[in-house]
């Protein structure tokens, strides 16, 4: 993929505290990049109606790979490219892609699976079809 590829971007600066003693951000915080991304993208579709997540589905983490390419350095602008790729019956998944501020220099990759749940126990649930159309009209395209 490309970063064009991706409908929503979102900018980060590389913090202090999120990079190791030669200055490069660390490998376990993509994962929280991912997080922030992901976090805006459901703000972007519309999946969070109200404040406090009243009323958002309830999803859950059950896979999550990350492809590191090069490193981001501290102080760095990136940005965050997050898609939804497809949606089962009770799983969505998401494609993420880190690239420098000033263009296609890929520095991270990677995919994430969410489970939606409704029910305390976190049992999975088929996805509400409001949700699956939520995603589907702001990626343009089915993802089922």
């Amino acid at each position: 993929m490309a970063r064009a590829d991706f409908k929503f971007v979102w900018m980060q600066r590389a913090r202090y505290a999120e990079v190791d003693a030669q200055a490069v951000v660390f490998n376990s915080r993509y994962l929280e990049y991912f997080d922030i991304g992901i976090t805006e993208y459901f703000r972007t579709v519309g999946l969070y109606p109200q404040p406090n997540l009243q009323g958002a589905p309830d999803l859950h983490v059950v896979k999550a790979e990350v492809v590191y390419h090069a490193p981001v350095l501290l102080d760095e602008m990136m940005v965050i490219g997050v898609r939804c790729e497809k949606i089962g019956r009770t799983s969505l998944t998401f494609a993420f892609e880190v690239h420098g501020e000033a263009g296609e220099d890929l520095r991270a990759s990677g995919t994430e699976v969410q489970v939606h749940v409704n029910e305390p126990r976190g049992r999975p649930s088929p996805v509400p079809d409001a949700v699956v159309a939520l995603f589907e009209a702001y990626e343009g395209r089915a993802l089922k």
